[in-house]
């Protein structure tokens, strides 16, 4: 079976997500010939309680979603630039600790990654993007239960996966990390969860 091609949700929240994605950016910008889909998930509308406003909805949440509907203007519009700035939002939240439901911090985000912070942010502000946000959030539920990130899917099959560890630039680490774990979601449907009980640090 194709382990080239699957998808990946991401929350810039999520440090779980930041290591995945680096690995797999790391692993992209050294040439790895892979086909992924990165998919937006919104892990404030994962924990609405039943009967509770969703956080489309919901104009106080409204900046919670400013960063990832920033991200998404740049896939589809700019994708050049796309891992530069998946990069750059993953970092500005966990290597700096900087609000991205801030404008101003978006803004910077955006322009360290050379792009058009003032074209992405108009956009931004049709609400096109928020809109497709949550499109894509809702069929990734619809489809594969996803409930957080990072989950990815290939061959037909979902599963959330936690790496521990950043790949400090090394594409190589990048690249076979993320192969082993495609190969385990797509090979490997009898493993339900695999879980270590302690860490070694």
């Amino acid at each position: 079976m194709d382990l080239s091609a699957f998808s990946i949700t991401w929350d810039y929240r999520c440090p779980f997500a930041r290591n995945a994605h680096e690995h797999l950016i790391t692993a992209l910008e050294a040439g790895a010939a892979w086909d992924v889909t990165f998919v937006p998930f919104e892990l404030g509308q994962a924990h609405v309680p039943e009967g509770g406003t969703p956080v489309w909805d919901d104009p106080e949440k409204a900046a919670d979603l400013l960063s990832p509907a920033a991200a998404l203007v740049v896939r589809d519009q700019h994708p050049e630039h796309f891992l530069a700035v998946h990069r750059a939002f993953f970092s500005a939240r966990h290597d700096q600790s900087r609000d991205l439901r801030q404008r101003d911090v978006v803004r910077d985000v955006l322009e360290s990654a050379g792009v058009d912070a003032d074209a992405v942010l108009a956009e931004v502000d049709t609400g096109a993007p928020q809109k497709q946000l949550r499109v894509e959030h809702e069929q990734a539920v619809a489809d594969y239960d996803i409930w957080g990130v990072p989950t990815f899917v290939a061959g037909g099959r979902a599963v959330f996966v936690r790496i521990m560890t950043r790949p400090d630039g090394d594409a190589e680490l990048a690249r076979s990390t993320i192969e082993k774990v495609v190969r385990l979601v797509v090979d490997e449907p009898d493993i339900n969860e695999f879980k270590q009980t302690s860490i070694s640090r």
